[in-house]
């Protein structure tokens, strides 16, 4: 069986940024070609929750995948944070996930309970809703990417990958 993994990012929104530490990370992803997955990146979503949802869920429905994580920037942040739930209109979802068990032991990651109330939030609910309404059991979850700086690159980077294969049973 071919596990397929879709991993998205975003694009950037204000004029001051370069470049979006979500799509920086799976730039880096994809270069290391080291898991034993498929990995299909839906890469520089468009930061409005409509298109961005429109084209996630479209690609969703196409490829099928075992699994799902969705990505954004956290520039205030310093470490990956894995999303524990989304609230949308005064609607929450929270991940099927057990996020205990995906960051165990890492270093550089840690759980948040707070989206952020932007298009981050407003993409990975809408990916759940999706899968809640449609009853699929795929894993999803949502990862703020901190600024990737030479100083914990190389830790973001191993920690976003031991998810990648933990998310999975």
């Amino acid at each position: 069986m071919n596990t397929k993994i879709l991993l998205t990012s975003f694009d950037t929104w204000l004029p001051h940024h370069k470049s979006n530490s979500s799509d920086d990370l799976l730039i880096e992803i994809a270069k290391s070609n080291s898991l034993p997955y498929s990995l299909t990146f839906l890469r520089r979503l468009p930061v409005d929750i409509t298109l961005a949802s429109h084209r996630v869920l479209t690609q969703i429905q196409q490829l099928q995948p075992n699994g799902i994580i969705c990505c954004g920037m956290a520039e205030k942040r310093n470490q990956l944070t894995v999303e524990s739930n989304a609230t949308f209109a005064g609607s929450s979802i929270k991940t099927s996930v057990n996020l205990e068990q995906l960051i165990s032991g890492l270093s550089a990651t840690k759980i948040s309970h707070d989206a952020g109330k932007f298009v981050c939030e407003g993409l990975y609910y809408y990916v759940l809703k999706d899968l809640r309404d449609r009853s699929l059991t795929v894993p999803c979850i949502f990862v703020h990417v901190p600024l990737l700086t030479h100083e914990h690159s190389p830790k973001i980077i191993a920690d976003f990958a031991l998810i990648i294969q933990r998310l999975l049973p």
